[in-house]
């Protein structure tokens, strides 16, 4: 039993040590922009939104944080929905070989993904706060 605890514990400690180093991205906005703040080590980063209208847009960034921004008059109110998928900086072994690039691109690792989703409201327009955020049935 004391065996299956230390275990336990130290599988614990390993997570934890890992996902201290892992990207941690935290959601920004104003009235009208989107963002992430904390984006050290991620790059080639596309954003995808699907608005409450069905219209799906994506935005790319090479570096740095993609940035959404509502645009015009005629803005759909609701619940945006978005998938921020980057590269980090850290290198996994590729396991499929016809993967790996040709001829001298060929690399035997690639970047580890990052993944991510989340939303944020629009009411009147504006972007909101989460917190005042509601969603109607």
């Amino acid at each position: 039993m004391k065996h299956a605890v230390w275990s336990l514990l130290m599988s614990v400690a390993f997570v934890g040590e890992a996902a201290a180093d892992a990207p941690q991205p935290v959601q920004q906005n104003n009235s009208n922009a989107v963002w992430f703040e904390n984006w050290t080590g991620l790059s080639n980063t596309t954003m995808t939104i699907a608005k409450p209208n069905g219209e799906v847009v994506s935005i790319f960034a090479a570096s740095g944080t993609p940035v959404f921004q509502l645009v015009g008059r005629d803005v759909t109110d609701g619940v945006y929905r978005y998938e921020l998928s980057a590269a980090t900086e850290d290198r996994v072994e590729i396991k499929n070989a016809q993967n790996n690039g040709r001829g001298d691109a060929a690399q035997d690792t690639a970047a580890k993904p990052f993944y991510l989703t989340g939303v944020f409201h629009v009411e009147r327009g504006v972007i909101i706060a989460p917190q005042n955020a509601t969603e109607e049935e």
